[in-house]
């Protein structure tokens, strides 16, 4: 095994380009960078405007705004519950919960996420 190597999350900013006008249709995949593999999925980040399709992960998911904001709506329990998070904010999303990103002002994000991810285009994610 490989000693651990500190990774350059500047650099990787700068090779992530901006998607100006993301939509739950969007190939985005050019848009995110791989921080690095971690546990079950890996470390992401990315740089976008727009709105995303609905996903969901099988354990918890970390998400934290680097930049810019964005509006988290989560479904609990049945109900869609939005949260907005600016710069500096974080949230842990449970897992098995689908949600989404509204992020009209641009957003930079970087997310701890299990693997496999499930999406959902449409109103609202079936179960």
């Amino acid at each position: 095994m490989d000693p651990p190597q500190p990774i350059s999350l500047d650099a990787l900013w700068e090779s992530t380009t901006h998607l100006p006008d993301r939509t739950p249709l969007t190939e985005s995949a050019d848009h995110f960078a791989t921080v690095a593999d971690y546990r079950d999925g890996g470390i992401f980040m990315a740089n976008y405007t727009g709105s995303s399709e609905w996903e969901r992960h099988p354990a918890d998911e970390v998400v934290a705004v680097i930049d810019g904001s964005t509006t988290m709506t989560l479904l609990l329990d049945g109900e869609a519950v939005s949260h907005t998070m600016g710069k500096g904010q974080m949230i842990i999303v449970p897992p098995s919960t689908w949600h989404r990103f509204d992020s009209p002002n641009g957003v930079r994000v970087m997310t701890v996420t299990p693997q496999p991810t499930e999406h959902f285009v449409g109103d609202t994610p079936p179960g």
